[in-house]
């Protein structure tokens, strides 16, 4: 289906309120519906899954320190949208359909409200997944200023139920960034970007096979969904009206396997302050910027002596990055249209600092373990392609076992072709180093061999991190500290694809030595 680009403009998702707030906690009530909703004005309605009802869901704006309380409630009808294949750890057939559990992606939380892939429930709480423990969830929001997003966890159905809409972004927000006098108000605009495709009927499209499906299951998973339309906020190619000003862009790669490397076809500079876990230490200016499935980014552009101008979001990354097929120039090469059409409503006062403030980093021997953990491709007892961690399965026994505390160093050994995000829950970490190394004699001898040098992070990488790219050949080195609570969570790749099938792994924070 062909669709017209910059018809619509782009919509911001609205902020939501609290039922209650009160001098110890905030509490809100989100409930997940189906509806149906216009993603491009010629396009017939779309029927979605969204909190509240919308998709994108609602965004939290919460202060640093704030204890924040939600109830998230499972309002959706007992069949999905989109087609599940029961071959699926997780999702075999006596379990509901319809799951869901929120996991508030970078956030510092308990285990019980941290959206444990088996913490799953259905409509009104009336089934529960094993690890289910609480019907109200609690962030105690103890993280400097930075954008978080939440988005759906269930085990088996992860690619499904975001695909349907269920995403929203979070911020914290706290003095610094206030000081900071960076563009604010109307003048920051969230931007969450995906790839859909759809139906002519309006209706979302997802394959419910490979295309060569030699394994004869179907609905069989495929290896990762690449859609043939951009959308940014729920709209399809929307265009923005800006003032000649500065702007602050909240970008999210919410896709399910899609990379999105951007530029400005202006040739203007994105000046990039901050990542995942909050701020670089000074600005970067760069004309390209790499996001993988679940990275953000915190850029501002200036449009001050733009006047006049249209000014296009493209997009050149290719599928299966960095291996795949490359981008149409006029469809998925192409994100969202700036025009710089309004007039100026007040001076600019805003500022591109010239710092941020310092961040503590970690020297690489404070880490009192060093894992090596490798990313590689498989085949399952269908001849399916399965991607594993550690060449270990969902089920298998718990390996990683930190303990509160402690600092280790994860090097993640990519054997196959794709660029894996690999997210881990709870923590925040900091990027050490990529270094290529000899796959085949790896594979042979499970010996490293480096082939090269170390190469450090690229400079909008050099802060806190709560996902990281792992690209193909490479040993990529994070050191974490892990803290402040104990118990399980999970780490996994964020290719939804990937993760739904068995690359990810739970790991178990002990008490302190």
């Amino acid at each position: 289906m062909k669709l017209e680009r910059f018809k619509d403009p782009l919509p911001i998702p609205p902020v939501i309120k609290p039922k209650w707030k009160t001098s110890d906690y905030t509490y809100y009530e989100v409930s997940m519906k189906e509806t149906k909703q216009s993603l491009h004005r010629h396009l017939p309605q779309t029927t979605i899954w969204g909190y509240e009802g919308m998709y994108p869901g609602p965004t939290f704006n919460v202060e640093t320190g704030e204890r924040v309380l939600v109830k998230w409630m499972n309002a959706l009808p007992d069949k999905h949208l989109l087609p599940i294949d029961h071959t699926v750890h997780g999702a075999e057939k006596e379990k509901p359909d319809v799951r869901t559990v929120v996991h508030l992606h970078g956030g510092r939380t308990e285990p019980a409200s941290d959206g444990y892939p088996d913490a799953w429930f259905t409509n009104g709480f009336a089934a529960r997944g094993p690890f289910f423990q609480k019907e109200i969830f609690e962030y105690g929001n103890q993280q400097s200023s930075r954008a978080l997003w939440y988005h759906d966890h269930a085990i088996g159905l992860t690619r499904l139920n975001i695909y349907a809409g269920l995403a929203g972004f979070y911020f914290i927000r706290d003095g610094h960034e206030r000081l900071l006098n960076l563009p604010s108000g109307p003048f920051e605009i969230p931007l969450l970007l995906q790839d859909r495709s759809f139906h002519e009927d309006g209706s979302l499209a997802y394959p419910n096979q490979p295309e060569n499906n030699a394994s004869g299951i179907t609905p069989s998973i495929i290896t990762s969904f690449f859609g043939d339309t951009i959308l940014v906020n729920g709209k399809v190619w929307p265009y923005l009206e800006v003032e000649p000003r500065k702007y602050r862009f909240r970008i999210l790669n919410a896709a399910n396997a899609r990379f999105f490397r951007i530029t400005l076809d202006s040739g203007q500079l994105f000046y990039q302050i901050g990542t995942d876990s909050g701020f670089l230490e000074r600005p970067v200016g760069v004309n390209t910027i790499l996001i993988a499935p679940a990275e953000r980014v915190d850029v501002i552009i200036d449009f001050s002596n733009m006047g006049g101008a249209s000014i296009i979001l493209k997009n050149d990354a290719p599928t299966h990055f960095p291996i795949g097929e490359r981008v149409s120039p006029e469809t998925t090469g192409i994100i969202m249209e700036f025009r710089v059409t309004k007039p100026l409503s007040s001076i600019d006062t805003s500022t591109i600092p010239a710092n941020s403030g310092p961040i503590k980093w970690l020297p690489a021997n404070s880490s009192r373990k060093h894992r090596f953990l490798e990313l590689s491709e498989e085949k399952d007892q269908y001849g399916r392609s399965i991607f594993l961690l550690d060449k270990k399965m969902w089920d298998d026994p718990i390996s990683e076992n930190p303990h509160l505390g402690s600092v280790e160093i994860w090097s993640f050994v990519n054997t196959n072709g794709d660029d894996h995000p690999i997210h881990v829950h709870l923590v925040q970490f900091q990027i050490l180093e990529r270094r290529p190394f000899d796959v085949g004699y790896y594979k042979k001898t499970k010996q490293v061999r480096y082939t090269g040098a170390g190469i450090r992070p690229e400079a909008g990488e050099r802060s806190w991190k709560d996902t990281v790219r792992c690209p193909p050949g490479h040993i990529t080195s994070i050191i974490i500290p892990f803290f402040p609570f104990t118990g399980q969570y999970v780490w996994h790749c964020h290719m939804l694809e990937h993760e739904d099938y068995e690359m990810m792994r739970p790991y178990q924070i002990l008490p302190p030595r």
